[in-house]
């Protein structure tokens, strides 16, 4: 035997093992029919890949409108001024009109409210008009409250549209566009997600489900794609997407929503292929666990899981709403004006691992 090969035997031979051991803890659930029940799992050996596997236990419905708190507009995030460092113009969303999606709650305000903050007016779409409008105002106010020298206060408006009918989105377009006069940027932030177990997730469910995570994103895109082509006007999309579009989430079992994510994702490449000879720029920002009002409800009905989450983020922290203002300022701005069909995980590191 050659001196390298006695080498390489000893290397093998007294290399120390590193063993991972898991520990099952119970979880509390919500029933699939709705009405709150609280079971414990089984205590199991743990056995190969369990940290890996969906647990059936947990299914957790998407709560009503009622269901969940108000929003309130970030504080500490006011636009920059001659008291700071100047940052590149190309960031700015001056004179651009933006429109959001879902966006009187969680990360659709937020990022909302990013884009006015980097100069935009918005519109705010939304199932519940009267929150939307609710929104609309505190933004104005918050920036007037900040900046009670500025000249010009942003222009924020609300409206009501069932994003997975086309009849309903293309009125709110329509209304809009009274409204700003044109739509420059589109962000599809509408979508919800639920945990089931697949074979005993409800078809209509599912299907509503779909509607609005995929056919809004579908409906809203093409929409605002056709007045950009008509006023011959370049534009900028960015679809809200997830890491659940590159992974299975565990241990929640949630096919449906996966594959929905993983839709909207491709649907981004798409458009971004077949829209780029009309200027209009398509991206996707994908968010990992987000510390939203939802998700704070489904932490407290399942105590357990933010453990579990948190345990596979290498940053080890969930992501609060505020860091996709960055992300998707930059991608509306001329800042990416050379990006486009990217996907931009703001996950912590969880996909890379």
């Amino acid at each position: 035997m050659s001196l390298a090969s006695r080498a390489l035997r000893r290397a093998l031979t007294t290399r120390p093992s590193i063993i991972f051991t898991a520990v099952p803890r119970p979880f509390h659930t919500v029933s699939a029919l709705g009405s709150s029940s609280t079971k414990e799992t089984k205590q199991r050996k743990a056995s190969g890949g369990s940290n890996a596997r969906t647990d059936e236990s947990i299914t957790v419905e998407y709560p009503s409108d009622g269901d969940l708190p108000s929003s309130k507009p970030v504080t500490g995030a006011g636009r920059a001024g001659a008291n700071v460092f100047p940052t590149l113009a190309s960031f700015s969303l001056q004179g651009k009109v933006g429109v959001v999606t879902g966006g009187a709650r969680g990360l659709g305000l937020v990022m909302g409210q990013g884009m006015v903050i980097s100069g935009a007016d918005l519109a705010i779409v939304d199932l519940n008009k009267e929150e939307a409008a609710r929104q609309a105002k505190l933004i104005v106010e918050t920036i007037k409250k900040n900046h009670p020298g500025t000249k010009r206060l942003p222009k924020v408006t609300a409206h009501y549209a069932d994003v997975s009918d086309q009849a309903s989105v293309d009125a709110c377009v329509a209304e809009i566009v009274g409204e700003h006069g044109k739509i420059d940027n589109l962000v599809t932030s509408a979508g919800f997600t639920e945990n089931f177990e697949a074979i005993s997730y409800p078809i209509d469910r599912m299907r509503k489900l779909w509607g609005v995570n995929v056919d809004g994103t579908y409906l809203f895109a093409t929409a605002v794609a056709r007045h950009l082509m008509e006023r011959k006007a370049k534009g900028s999309m960015v679809f809200i997407g997830s890491m659940s579009g590159s992974i299975v989430n565990v241990p929640q079992p949630q096919a449906p929503y996966n594959a929905a994510k993983a839709a909207v994702r491709h649907l981004a490449a798409s458009f971004s292929v077949e829209w780029a000879k009309a200027g209009i720029r398509v991206n996707c920002i994908s968010p990992g666990y987000m510390l939203t009002a939802l998700t704070q409800k489904i932490l407290g009905d399942n105590p357990d899981l933010k453990k579990q989450w948190t345990s596979l983020i290498p940053q080890g922290r969930m992501g609060s709403p505020e860091d996709l203002m960055g992300p998707v300022t930059f991608l509306l701005s001329d800042a990416s004006a050379y990006v486009t069909g990217a996907d931009i995980r703001v996950d912590g590191g969880y996909t890379v691992t």
